[in-house]
Order: structure tokens, then C-alpha cells, then sequence
């Protein structure tokens, strides 16, 4: 079966609704997690800072897929899921940038001790 441009995977925005849910949790987990070791070692890293703003872009993923569930038109609701799509995708790869920067920081801290 071959998927026109317009063709859309009915549970995208019901994968992308949970997922960003449960990412958004972990963000903020990390986050704590990353302030304990702040302050328990007396260093300052600008990783939770984007783990905050990685946070915000599941956040966003998340509304806009609930929106995209909500929308009236089919038209309405492929522009929305795209921006859900989108942002889910800029937010995993964020994940990925901020799992690069925590190990370089914290093997940089480690080298110096």
C-alpha cells in the first residue's frame, strides 16, 4: 500500500501525545537529578538548561498533538500534527544533544579532579 502526502497514520498524534507526556517527566527527573549533582559538586553546567528547553519542545509537541486529536477538518488536523511531528522530532534530538553534553561534562570534571 503506497501512503499519499496526505494520508495520515491514524495513532501519530496518540504516540506523539504519550511519548511527549512521558518525556517531559523525564526531562524534569533529569533535571533534578542534574541540580543535586550541581550542587553536591560545586560545579556549573548549562545542561539543565537545555534539558529545560528540551522540555518545552515535548510540551509543545504535546499540546499541539491533543490539538491535532481535538482539530475539526482533516486540513486543521495534518497542519497541527505536523508541528507536533516536527517538535517531537527537534525535542529527541535535543535528548541526544544534551546526553553528548552531560558525558563531555561530566568527563571533563572527572579529569580535572
Amino acid at each position: 500500500m503506497r501512503w499519499k502526502k496526505t494520508d495520515l497514520d491514524p495513532d501519530l498524534c496518540r504516540h506523539i501525545f504519550s511519548a511527549s507526556a512521558g518525556m517531559v517527566g523525564v526531562c524534569l527527573t533529569v533535571i533534578s537529578l542534574l541540580r543535586i549533582v550541581i550542587t553536591l559538586r560545586n560545579v556549573d553546567t548549562l545542561a539543565d538548561d537545555f534539558v529545560a528547553f528540551d522540555a518545552l519542545l515535548f510540551l509543545i509537541a504535546f499540546f499541539s498533538s491533543y490539538f491535532a486529536l481535538r482539530a475539526s477538518t482533516r486540513q486543521r488536523m495534518l497542519r497541527v500534527e505536523r508541528v507536533a511531528d516536527v517538535t517531537f522530532t527537534l525535542a529527541i534530538c535535543g535528548m541526544v544533544f544534551v546526553a553528548i553534553f552531560i558525558t563531555y561534562a561530566i568527563a571533563t570534571v572527572t579529569t580535572k579532579t
